[in-house]
């Protein structure tokens, strides 16, 4: 019983925090003149990114980041297939010029660079980790820069759609409130929603193994998929795509490289199909997308796809 309490609260706890979240992301671009884009990019991606960054820096730190590359590649593929496949199959994505001419490539180059780390011996050493980091960093600050060169422009768009809105402007304080207490809310309804999700699974005799393949590795990727739903319901087309895209640049270039600059990172050999499978699904959906719009059908044909990817994982 305990543990559907903690289903029921742990989701709520998600869809109230993901709605403070994407409303204080949406007013802190409109308060710093930056496109929507760049906060999804960053401060969304960088936040619901944050339960795969705990997890894996602490098996780091422990010496323990054998399935580190699996969780995050499997990570990355759900944020691909589940939470922009269902983020479009609720309501089509109008794909940003900037997202699809640099960020979702450089998404496809990240795990390029991963399958040509690991392949070879089967592990992500130090120097790959440090290169990892360096180009994250270049990423990073070319991204802000681009913005800042947009930065006029999109302060009086924003100024002009601010002046239509009904309600006043929210306050820097309050655009913070929201941002960290929504953050909070759905870190902490993501670990109940497992935990409680767990609990059902043992109740109904499901192995161990299956429960870790399953409800717990798309567990830490519930906070990128409660975001992005909700922020395509509320039209944020640029927030949804941005935080799909920017954390799947954060797992490969932040936290592997993170974890392996801690520790040489040994690799599982199925992580290298699961690279290529990566690969494969951000070039094959890049393509609809690129006509400026991810509609119903390419959303509904990834959740399928993704179903089918989880079958396969049970059957490894």
């Amino acid at each position: 019983m305990l543990s559907f309490v903690f289903l029921v609260i742990g989701f709520a706890l998600m869809i109230w925090g993901a709605d403070k979240f994407v409303a204080g992301a949406s007013a802190l671009a409109r308060k710093l003149g930056v496109s929507p884009l760049l906060i999804g990019l960053t401060i969304v991606a960088f936040g619901t990114s944050m339960p795969e960054l705990a997890v894996s820096v602490t098996a780091a730190l422990r010496g323990a980041n054998e399935i580190a590359v699996g969780n995050v590649v499997g990570s990355n593929i759900f944020n691909l297939l589940m939470v922009a496949g269902l983020s479009a199959a609720v309501c089509p994505l109008v794909m940003d010029k900037t997202l699809l001419r640099r960020d979702w490539p450089l998404s496809i180059l990240a795990a390029v660079l991963l399958l040509g780390a690991i392949a070879p011996d089967l592990t992500i050493a130090r120097w790959e980790g440090v290169v990892l980091l360096i180009i994250f960093a270049f990423i990073l600050t070319h991204q802000i820069r681009t913005a800042l060169q947009n930065r006029e422009q999109l302060a009086a768009a924003a100024a002009e759609a601010e002046a239509e809105e009904a309600e006043a402007p929210m306050s820097a304080a309050m655009i913070w409130v929201n941002i960290l207490l929504g953050l909070a809310c759905i870190v902490i309804g993501g670990q109940l929603a497992v935990n409680g999700a767990t609990g059902i699974a043992r109740m109904f005799g499901l192995s161990e193994t299956l429960i870790g393949l399953t409800i717990v590795a798309m567990g830490t990727s519930l906070p990128e998929l409660v975001t992005s739903i909700v922020a395509a319901r509320k039209g944020q087309n640029d927030i949804a795509m941005g935080n799909v895209i920017g954390s799947n640049l954060f797992n490969i270039f932040l936290i592997l490289g993170v974890s392996s600059v801690i520790t040489p990172i040994p690799v599982q050999a199925t992580s290298i199909v699961d690279c290529l499978f990566l690969i494969a699904i951000s070039v094959v959906f890049y393509l609809p997308a690129r006509k400026g719009k991810l509609g119903r059908v390419p959303g509904i044909a990834m959740v399928a796809m993704y179903a089918v990817y989880t079958v396969y994982l049970i059957m490894r």
